[in-house]
């Protein structure tokens, strides 16, 4: 699949793995579209993937992708912010343009 995960976002799931989950839990991302940087996602931390969540794993990291992240997450990159407005995961989508432009 092709999609880049920052050092940054790397470490911030592997952070959560290691406080809330225990050995082969992986990182649930369940992505949709919305919000200014066209992506929006419900992230959490599974024992097991769900049924039809294809599993990646990045640099010993395992992510549960649900098929509709499969399909958005094309080209993207997973950045972790940690701004005064926003902690968290963000999504750069080449494809997405920025709020206010047509």
């Amino acid at each position: 699949m092709n999609f880049t995960i920052t050092p940054a976002a790397q470490k911030f799931m592997r952070t959560m793995l290691r406080v809330d989950g225990a050995a082969g839990s992986g990182f649930r991302l369940a992505v949709s579209p919305g919000g200014c940087s066209g992506l929006t996602a419900d992230i959490s931390v599974r024992a097991e993937p769900r049924a039809g969540d294809a599993v990646v794993e990045r640099d010993g990291v395992k992510l549960f992708l649900p098929a509709e992240s499969r399909l958005l997450l094309d080209g993207v990159t997973i950045d972790f912010a940690d701004t005064p407005t926003q902690t968290g995961l963000v999504f750069h989508d080449p494809k997405q343009v920025s709020c206010g432009h047509h």
